[in-house]
C-alpha cells in the first residue's frame, strides 16, 4: 500500500482507477468534497431550483436539453438523476436494452415514477424513452421479427403504465442483397444491432417495419413511435432521409410517428453539419424528404469518427469531428425548440457541464473565439475530472468467443448491438 501511494506522483490515475473498480475502501478518501457535491445533489432539491444553472434559467429557455440518464434500481430514480444534472429533459430504458425479457414494472414503480415527474416538474412529452438494441422489425425471418415485436409492443406498454408520450428506437439493421448507398463515402462492414440476420431488400426490410408499426399501433392507445437515423453501420436501414419517409408514408396512422435525428449518425452518414451552410441544407434536405413536423426529438453527440465514415461512435461535445460550432447553430436554430435534445455522449460525469454548455450557447447571439474558448476549457475539465474515459465499446465481454474465419454465427452474435 505504501508503494502505491509513493507512485501516486508517476501513476496519477491509478488511485482513481482503482476507486472505480471498488478496490479502494483500504485507501484514504482522496475526493471527500467531490462526494458531498454527488450526495447533496442526490438529495431530492427540488427540480425548479436543481436545473437553474449557471448560464441560463432553463425554465425560460425554448430549448429543452437533458441526457439518457440510469435506471438503476428503479424507473423511477431516472427522473432524480435528471434533476442532479439540471437536465430539462431526459431519456431512459423501460427495461435491460440488452435482454429480450424483463421484470414487470411494479405498482410501486409506476406511482412513484409519476409522482416524481410531478414533483421535479417534467412534462411527459420531454421524456424520451429509447427501446432495446435488440429490436430489428424489418427482419424478414419471421421468427425473428415476431421476437422483436414482442419486445417492442411491451416497451410500448411500459411507456403507457408510466404516462409516457413517445417512445424513441433504432430502426433496423438487415442483410441485404445489395448495400445501401451511403449519402457521401463507402459503408464499411462493421456490425451494429440486428446485423447480419437474414436477406432482403431495403424495400422489403421497410415494408416489414411499417407493418409491425401498424401492428403496435392498433395494439396500444396513444404513445408515438420515433424512428431514429443510423449511421450507416453495415446494413442498416435509416442512415438516409428517403428510408425514414418510406416507413412514414407506409404507416396508417401519421399522428403516431416521428422522428428523432441523431447528430452523431447523421454526420456518419455523410450530413455534413459542422458548418451553418452545411446545417442549413441538412435541414432543408430533412423539410423536403420527410417533414419538419415529424421531428419529435435530437440525441446530440459528437462524432469520434470523420465525415461519411459510417461508424456510429459518439463523443463529447466540442471534443470530436463535429466541433462546437455545430452545436451553437442547432441551439440557436427555432426550428428544434420544444422537443427533447437529449445527450448520449460516452462520460455520464460531464453530462452536467455539457448541459450548461448548450445552454449557454443557446442565449450566444454569435460565438466568438473567446467564448469557444471558455465553454471547451469547461468541458476539457469536466472530463479530466470524470478520471481515465469510459468506453463501453472497449470493454470485453465475458463468455463470448470470438468466432473463427467460417465458423457459423450463434442467434445471439447474429442479434449482436452496437455500443455508442
Amino acid at each position: 500500500m505504501l508503494s502505491l501511494l509513493r507512485y501516486k506522483r508517476k501513476f496519477p490515475y491509478l488511485l482513481q482507477i482503482m476507486a472505480q473498480t471498488r478496490r479502494s475502501s483500504s485507501l484514504p478518501d482522496e475526493w471527500p468534497a467531490k462526494r458531498a457535491r454527488k450526495a447533496k445533489r442526490n438529495n431530492g432539491t427540488p427540480h425548479a431550483k436543481a436545473k437553474t444553472g449557471k448560464y441560463i434559467d432553463p425554465v425560460n429557455s425554448p430549448w429543452y436539453v437533458g441526457a439518457h440518464v440510469s435506471v438503476t434500481g428503479g424507473v423511477e430514480n431516472a427522473i432524480m438523476n435528471a434533476a442532479s444534472i439540471a437536465a430539462d429533459a431526459f431519456a431512459l430504458f423501460l427495461k435491460s436494452p440488452r435482454k429480450w425479457t424483463s421484470p414487470a414494472l411494479t405498482a410501486q414503480n409506476i406511482e412513484d415514477f409519476k409522482a416524481r415527474m410531478e414533483e421535479y416538474h417534467y412534462e411527459p412529452r420531454y421524456v424520451l424513452p429509447h427501446g432495446s438494441y435488440l429490436i430489428n422489425l424489418g427482419n424478414p425471418d419471421p421468427k425473428k421479427r415476431e421476437k422483436s415485436y414482442g419486445c417492442f409492443v411491451d416497451d410500448l406498454h411500459r411507456c403507457e403504465q408510466l404516462g409516457l408520450e413517445v417512445y424513441n428506437f433504432h430502426v433496423s439493421a438487415v442483410r441485404l442483397r445489395a448495400r445501401i448507398t451511403p449519402v457521401r463515402g463507402n459503408i464499411n462492414s462493421s456490425r451494429c444491432p440486428g446485423s447480419s440476420v437474414g436477406t432482403g431488400t431495403t424495400a422489403e426490410s421497410i415494408a416489414l417495419i411499417a407493418e409491425c408499426l401498424n401492428r403496435a399501433h392498433k395494439t396500444t392507445t396513444s404513445v408515438m413511435t420515433v424512428l431514429e437515423n443510423m449511421a450507416g453501420t453495415g446494413y442498416v436501414i435509416g442512415s438516409q432521409f428517403s428510408h425514414l419517409a418510406d416507413i412514414i408514408a407506409a404507416v396508417e396512422d401519421k399522428s403516431r410517428v416521428g422522428v428523432c435525428l441523431d447528430t452523431c449518425h447523421m454526420f456518419a452518414a455523410g450530413y455534413d453539419i459542422r458548418t451553418k451552410k452545411g446545417w442549413e441544407d441538412t435541414v432543408t434536405k430533412f423539410d423536403q424528404q420527410i417533414g419538419l413536423s415529424y421531428l419529435r426529438a435530437m440525441h446530440l453527440n459528437d462524432s469520434k469518427t470523420e465525415l461519411a465514415s459510417n461508424r456510429d461512435r459518439h463523443e463529447t461535445i466540442g471534443m470530436g469531428f463535429i466541433g462546437l460550432e455545430s452545436f451553437y447553430h442547432i441551439l440557436t436554430d427555432p426550428r428544434v425548440q420544444g422537443i427533447p435534445l437529449i445527450l448520449e455522449t460516452p462520460e455520464p460525469e460531464t453530462y452536467a457541464t455539457e448541459i450548461e454548455v448548450l445552454n449557454a450557447l443557446s442565449t450566444y447571439t454569435e460565438l466568438d473565439d473567446k467564448k469557444k474558448k471558455a465553454l471547451l476549457t469547461s468541458i476539457r475539465k469536466s472530463v479530466k475530472r470524470a478520471g481515465p474515459p469510459y468506453r463501453s465499446n472497449t470493454r470485453k465481454r465475458k463468455g463470448r468467443k470470438k468466432p473463427q474465419q467460417g465458423e457459423k454465427k450463434n442467434d445471439e452474435d447474429e442479434e449482436e448491438y452496437c455500443d455508442h
